[in-house]
C-alpha cells in the first residue's frame, strides 16, 4: 500500500482510504451494521489505515460505528472526520459557530471511542459565520490536543486563503474521479503549491466507475443516486458509454479492471489520496490491483479522449451540496 505524510500525524497515511458515508445507511438504502464492521476490518487487512467519515452520516451513525470498529486497532488507524453540519431541523444545514463545532467536536470524539481526532474537516463552507473565526475555533482544538491536523471539504481557494490567514491547513477534500474534474482548475493546484494533501472523494462516482451498472440497475428507498442527474435515463447512456470503452482500454494496456484504472488514474494526479466507499467486505476486494503500476501520459490522453467522445452532456456533483448560507 502506497502512502503519504501528511502534517500534524503520527505517521504516514494510505493513499486509498475508505470512505464511510454509506456505511451510515442515510441516502444509501439504510445501514447494514454487521457487514459495515466486517468492511472496516477489511479495509484495515488490505493495508487501509486512515478511515473517513462524518456526523452527518446516518446522523451518527457512522460515526458510531466506526469507533466500535476500531477498538482495539485505533492506534494503528488515523481517524478522519467532518463538522459544520446541523441536522436538527430535520435536514441538513451548515452551521460552523464556534459553539456548534465544539458541540460536535465533542460528540464526535464520543462516538468515536477516542480522545483525539487525527484529520478534523469543516465538511461544507459556511459563509454565515466568517471564516477566519471557524479556523480559530479548530485550531483552539489543535491546540486542546483534541484534534491533531486541521481539514477543509468542499471549499474553494478564496475560502481557503482566508482560512489560512488563522490556521493551517492540512487536507482539502474536492469530489474527484474520471466524471467529475472541477478540482483541476483551481483547488488541486493551489493544494500542490501549498504543501496541502488532497482527501478526493467519490472516486468511483457513485458506482459509475465500478464497471457493475448498467441502464437497468435501480436504486431503492432513499439512495441519493435517484437524484444524481449521472443516473438519469437522458445522461445515464453517455456514461455508460465511457465506462465500456475505458474497461476495454484498461484491460487492453494493463490488464485491469475500469475500477482499477478510475482509482489509480487519480494517485497519479500527485498528493492525493483516493476515498473508496464500500459497505460490504467484498467492495473491497479490487484494492490490491491499485498497486505497483502507473496510468502513463499516453493513456491519460486516451482516456481523455474517451470521456470527450462519449460524455457530451456532463453534469457535477453540485446536486449534493446542503443550501448556502447567506453572509453575516
Amino acid at each position: 500500500m502506497e502512502q503519504i505524510s501528511i502534517p500534524g500525524l503520527p505517521f504516514a497515511a494510505s493513499r486509498i482510504a475508505l470512505g464511510t458515508w454509506a456505511i451510515g445507511g442515510w441516502m444509501w438504502g439504510g445501514p447494514d451494521d454487521d457487514n459495515a464492521i466486517a468492511t472496516i476490518h477489511r479495509a484495515l487487512d488490505l493495508g487501509i489505515n486512515l478511515v473517513d467519515t462524518a456526523p452527518v452520516y446516518g446522523f451518527g451513525h457512522s460515526e458510531e460505528i466506526v469507533g466500535r470498529a476500531l477498538e482495539g486497532r485505533r492506534d494503528d488507524v488515523l481517524i478522519a472526520t467532518k463538522v459544520g453540519l446541523d441536522w436538527s431541523s430535520g435536514r441538513p444545514r451548515r452551521n460552523s459557530t464556534p459553539e456548534r463545532l465544539r458541540q460536535e467536536l465533542e460528540d464526535s470524539l464520543r462516538r468515536l471511542r477516542t480522545d483525539v481526532i487525527d484529520i478534523y474537516q469543516i465538511h461544507w463552507p459556511d459563509d454565515a459565520t466568517a471564516f477566519e473565526v471557524t479556523a480559530e475555533t479548530l485550531d483552539e482544538f489543535r491546540r486542546e490536543g483534541k484534534i491533531r491536523a486541521i481539514g477543509v471539504s468542499n471549499f474553494d481557494v478564496a475560502q481557503m486563503e482566508r482560512f489560512r490567514t488563522r490556521a493551517p491547513i492540512a487536507t482539502v477534500q474536492p469530489p474527484y474521479n474520471l466524471f467529475e474534474r472541477g478540482a483541476e482548475d483551481a483547488v488541486l493546484p493551489y493544494a500542490k503549491t501549498h504543501g496541502i494533501v488532497a482527501l478526493t472523494y467519490g472516486a468511483l462516482c457513485r458506482g459509475l466507475l465500478s464497471g457493475k451498472m448498467t441502464e437497468d440497475t435501480t436504486f431503492e428507498g432513499d439512495d441519493l443516486r435517484k437524484m444524481d442527474p449521472k443516473f438519469k435515463q437522458s445522461r445515464r447512456g453517455q456514461y455508460l458509454a465511457a465506462v465500456a470503452e475505458l474497461d476495454t482500454l484498461a484491460r487492453d494496456k494493463f490488464g485491469k479492471s475500469v475500477l482499477a484504472l478510475a482509482v489509480r488514474w487519480i494517485l497519479d494526479q500527485g498528493d492525493t489520496v483516493a476515498l473508496w466507499g464500500a459497505r460490504r467486505p467484498a467492495q473491497l476486494d479490487a484494492v490490491p490491483e491499485i498497486m505497483g503500476w502507473h496510468v502513463d501520459a499516453e493513456t491519460m490522453a486516451e482516456i481523455d479522449a474517451i470521456l470527450a467522445k462519449t460524455v457530451t452532456d456532463p453534469v457535477g456533483p453540485e446536486f449534493m451540496a446542503p443550501p448556502r448560507t447567506k453572509v453575516a
